[in-house]
């Protein structure tokens, strides 16, 4: 029988962040923000959350609770440094004493990057790590439009640097959101193609902190609720993007994923996608899921990982890894992520495999991979 190893590890857990969860949860905004001292407000999102009316609801429910509020537009998808300095000169400019990050990650992360220079100087590049911040932060209120990164519920920002391109995780307990405000009538206006990719990203996490190095029960817990929540969800949501429930248990899976990866991190899967989407601009979900089966399958023959993979399938009625595996690779095609890349140069996967080995998510990797594993695993999916 397969068994998982003792799941009592040692841990820290630390919530800081408070979870208001329900439709029309977004009308509590200003009541949740008056609340912490917010008197000025910066709102940081992007012109497609704009386009969409989802500021101006909060807007308005910030100004009618005293609140006055000072939008910031200008988020691109993979925030970087120069999205930073932008952000924080129309803070610095607006004298803004609270933060609120609305919509996708990106808009999270650079509300979270933004935070950390305003209050403590420097620039981004400087809290590239864990702990770097020496002052205290603004509060921020994270509103989450798409059921992907789990921002929401993470300490972390994750910034590209603007000449490298590299991905910097800058990690502090005082970055985490005050508040987590989840609204799954929020996620209904997302596109079909920004819905399947932040779901599949979701469910990426879910499987990767079942298994890392850094699990523990309680991290445990959140993953295998998240993947019962989202193996689901992705599925229903994926034939009908107006199925409120589903679209619900994505939201809240997506923060439960969240929540488990600020416990037990990633792994070797987020290590081979951040590659391709520096080289070649795949979409960070799609990168992901692309490579998760492939990952799953070369983690499944160390026992431990393969036992803790069953435990979370079975959870959601799934009974062996290959039925796993098979499951991971229908929702990709219902996700429209099996078509070949064009764009993809199979020439530079030694350099994409070097690359992924030295991602920080490969340490976490619960079996030890290095990039000849890494150039394998790319030609088995990418070829």
């Amino acid at each position: 029988m397969d068994r998982p190893s003792s799941l009592l590890s040692a841990f820290d857990y630390q919530p800081r962040t408070r979870i208001v969860f329900g439709n029309d949860a977004l009308e509590q905004v200003g009541e949740l923000a008056r609340g912490l001292g917010a008197r000025r407000v910066l709102l940081v999102t992007d012109r497609g959350i704009v386009t969409a009316g989802h500021p101006a609801r909060a807007t308005a429910f910030l100004e009618a609770a005293g609140i006055q509020v000072t939008l910031f537009d200008e988020v691109r998808e993979n925030p970087t440094t120069a999205d930073v300095d932008r952000c924080v000169e129309v803070a610095r400019m607006a004298d803004v004493d609270f933060l609120i990050g609305l919509g996708g990650g990106s808009s999270m992360d650079t509300a979270k990057g933004c935070n950390f220079v305003l209050t403590n100087g420097g620039r981004i590049v400087d809290y590239w790590g864990i702990g770097k911040a020496t002052k205290p932060m603004l509060p921020l209120i994270a509103i989450p439009t798409t059921s992907g990164t789990g921002s929401e519920c993470q300490s972390f920002a994750l910034i590209s640097n603007e000449v490298t391109h590299q991905k910097m995780a800058c990690g502090d307990s005082k970055a985490a959101a005050k508040v987590a405000i989840l609204d799954p009538l929020l996620t209904v206006s997302q596109p079909p193609r920004v819905t399947a990719c932040t779901g599949v990203d979701a469910l990426a996490h879910a499987v990767e902190t079942a298994v890392t190095k850094k699990r523990n029960a309680l991290s445990g817990l959140f993953s295998k609720e998240s993947f019962r929540l989202c193996i689901t969800g992705i599925e229903r949501v994926l034939r009908d993007p107006r199925d409120l429930e589903a679209r619900a248990n994505m939201l809240l899976g997506s923060a439960l994923a969240g929540t488990a990866i600020e416990n037990s991190m990633l792994g070797a899967a987020h290590s081979a996608a951040n590659p391709l989407t520096a080289h070649f601009g795949i979409v960070h979900g799609q990168a992901v899921g692309m490579m998760l089966p492939a990952i799953v399958r070369f983690n499944a023959e160390m026992p431990e990982a393969r036992a803790f993979y069953l435990e979370h399938a079975r959870a959601a009625g799934i009974g062996s890894i290959e039925e796993l595996i098979a499951r991971l690779q229908e929702i990709l095609v219902a996700a429209g992520m099996r078509e070949p890349i064009a764009s993809v140069d199979l020439a530079l996967l030694p350099t994409l495999a070097a690359e992924a080995a030295e991602q920080w998510t490969a340490t976490f990797n619960p079996r030890p991979i290095a990039a000849g594993d890494f150039e394998r695993l790319y030609l088995e999916v990418l070829a």
